[in-house]
């Protein structure tokens, strides 16, 4: 009987060991399958509830570090996507793995999968790459283009997370470049236009001072004279003052309803003279009203009387000079028009920079401020200002300012 029951027991303990076993294993499959599924486990309160509470744990920690990651991603892809200047990473193979928007409109796109070499194209800028794989030092390369004028500055670094990588960092320095270069034209334009009132200055004071100052005839000529160049000179710190003044925008306008037509005689009374003097007509069409315009009445003709005297001064004697305004679209369209010798298209672009003038083709003194002065006031307005020309028949420079409602 003993026996029947200690058989009876291990009988039951061996059922309950493999039930046991079944549900763990059926458990575990479960779990593997959740697993592969990537779907939250369920915790059950069985042998493998710590497993899967420590797996849970595991994948919220993994799913915050990766949503982490991809928000740093997102944020540097933004920034890269922005940049003006041009971003390249080639891997150990010399081949681009990637271009950003400003690389891709500088060299052409695609550039993904291209050899360095073919997509910088100037062998300037692969040398310094080589340079850099070569040495495992940084590259810095200048290289300029003829053909679109640009000036550009590679900078080159290895890539110390991947053997053999690189990252090219290339700089747009045209606008850099440019500006020096104004800044050097207008250091010398300004040398020069001190020099020559200065050097007549002290000439005809030495001349007082050796005598003339005692003839009746000579000495008002040349004090005369003296006034004229200090005058000149006057003329030139004013137009450097106020084009300093204009682009800090310490001038504020004053604005109210103003008749296109009183602004374009006053100015052109103005300037009667001194067209008189060069020998040019100067001449208002009033053929047509335009509405009035919201502006500061004196700045609007400081910028007809700096296009009326840039008129005059290149056009030779005989010519003539015409002065207009008219509707058009909303606003009122100025127009100073000239018989003079033109400009070449090439420089049209720049005549509004500071400081710049038309050496060949116009002759003349000034600073080359008076057009830059015109078209910062214009844009203060609300407008635009252009120039159009051909060498030979004249040049006509219009500017538009919103007509008042």
């Amino acid at each position: 009987m003993t026996l029947y029951f200690i058989l009876a027991l291990l009988i039951l303990m061996t059922l309950w060991l493999g039930w046991r076993y079944f549900k763990l294993r059926r458990g575990i499959q479960a779990l593997l399958d959740q697993l592969k599924r990537g779907d939250e486990l369920s915790e059950s309160a069985n042998e493998l509830g710590p497993l899967a509470s420590l797996r849970n744990t595991q994948h919220a920690i993994l799913r915050e570090r990766l949503q982490s990651a991809e928000t740093q991603r997102s944020r540097l892809s933004t920034i890269l996507d922005q940049l003006t200047d041009a971003i390249l990473i080639a891997d150990a193979d010399g081949r681009v793995q990637f271009a950003n928007p400003a690389a891709e409109k500088l060299f052409g796109s695609p550039l993904a999968g291209r050899s360095v070499v073919e997509a910088v194209r100037r062998h300037q800028l692969a040398d310094a790459w080589r340079r850099c794989r070569e040495t495992g030092e940084a590259q810095t390369e200048s290289v300029e283009v003829p053909a679109s004028r640009h000036f550009l500055q590679l900078i080159v670094v290895p890539d110390r997370d991947t053997r053999g990588g690189t990252l090219l960092l290339v700089q747009d320095l045209t606008r850099v470049r440019r500006l020096e270069t104004v800044r050097r034209d207008f250091i010398s334009n300004l040398s020069h236009e001190l020099r020559t009132p200065l050097a007549s200055l002290k000439a005809l004071t030495e001349t007082l001072q050796g005598g003339a100052l005692a003839d009746e005839d000579a000495a008002p000529r040349f004090l005369g004279r003296i006034v004229t160049e200090v005058d000149a000179l006057t003329h030139m710190a004013q137009e450097l003052l106020d084009l300093s003044k204009i682009e800090s925008g310490q001038v504020e306008l004053v604005l109210r309803k103003v008749e296109p037509l009183s602004v374009l005689r006053s100015a052109c009374e103005r300037m009667r003279v001194q067209a008189e003097r060069a020998g040019v007509s100067l001449t208002l069409e009033e053929t047509a009203t335009p509405p009035k315009v919201q502006a500061d009445a004196s700045r609007l003709e400081q910028v007809l009387v700096n296009l009326i005297h840039n008129a005059v001064k290149f056009t030779r004697r005989g010519g003539s000079v015409t002065l207009s305004a008219s509707e058009e679209e909303g606003a009122v369209v100025f127009a100073v028009s000239d018989s003079g010798a033109g400009i070449p298209s090439e420089e049209l672009s720049r005549i509004f920079e500071r400081f710049y003038r038309v050496e060949k083709s116009r002759t003349g003194s000034g600073t080359g401020l008076g057009l830059s002065i015109a078209k910062h006031i214009v844009e203060a307005h609300g407008g635009k200002i252009w120039a159009e020309s051909e060498v030979g028949h004249g040049s006509k420079f219009s500017f538009k300012i919103p007509a008042s409602r």
